[in-house]
């Protein structure tokens, strides 16, 4: 099992090789977890993963019955207007993550599903699914989805922002260490479905941790 300090030896060597070629741009930290026997269809991963530091604030829109002083919203009268796709497929690029009233789920799913649940934003019972649309509720909301990152198996590969490359080494191998660990659990054969770890910026090659 790999631990902190592993993550962090090899997020170093990451740093050290971009400093070599330091790009003009704010880097993204990606960590891949590639898998192997892994069968995506019998236990594919779908779940979110609380992350001890922010990596970015989101931007959020909701389906609401009323607009949102919190949140950019769209009512039920709205809907309508998306019935053309690519107004559809704009809303989708402009925001990170969609929250519902529990009541408007099934219209929107109708409405929206075929754009957003291919780009894995369709509101999710496990955050994103409200039940009043109080402000408070919703800054909540907010709060927990900015605090999360979304782990989805389309492939035999996990890949995931974990931060920046401003971002100290310690934050960011306690972000990934979090992620490594909902993924282990989650894996039916635990260690003989690991491949590789690896950790790389946007533009660098990736460094291998240590299992």
């Amino acid at each position: 099992m790999p631990t902190k300090e592993d993550f962090v030896k090899a997020l170093k060597l990451v740093r050290e090789n971009s400093e070599k070629d330091k790009k003009k741009f704010q880097q993204t930290v990606d960590l891949i977890i590639n898998l192997r026997d892994f069968d995506i269809k019998k236990n594919s991963i779908n779940t979110f993963v609380t992350l001890p530091h922010r990596v970015k604030d989101k931007k959020v829109a909701g389906f609401l019955e009323k607009k949102s002083a919190v949140i950019d919203t769209i009512t039920k009268v709205e809907f309508e207007d998306f019935k053309d796709k690519k107004k559809l497929k704009k809303l989708v690029k402009e925001y990170d993550f969609f929250i519902s009233n529990a009541k408007l789920m099934p219209t929107v799913a109708i409405t929206f599903g075929r754009v957003l649940g291919p780009a894995s934003k369709m509101p999710s019972p496990q955050l994103g699914v409200v039940m009043n649309e109080e402000d408070k509720t919703i800054k909540e909301i907010v709060s927990k989805i900015n605090a999360v990152v979304r782990l989805r198996t389309k492939e035999p590969t996990v890949k995931v922002s974990i931060g920046k490359e401003a971002d100290k080494d310690e934050d960011l191998a306690e972000n990934a260490l979090a992620v490594y660990n909902e993924v282990f659990k989650s894996l039916p054969k635990q260690k003989e479905n690991l491949r590789s770890v690896l950790v790389k910026y946007t533009m660098t090659k990736p460094a291998k941790v240590a299992l």
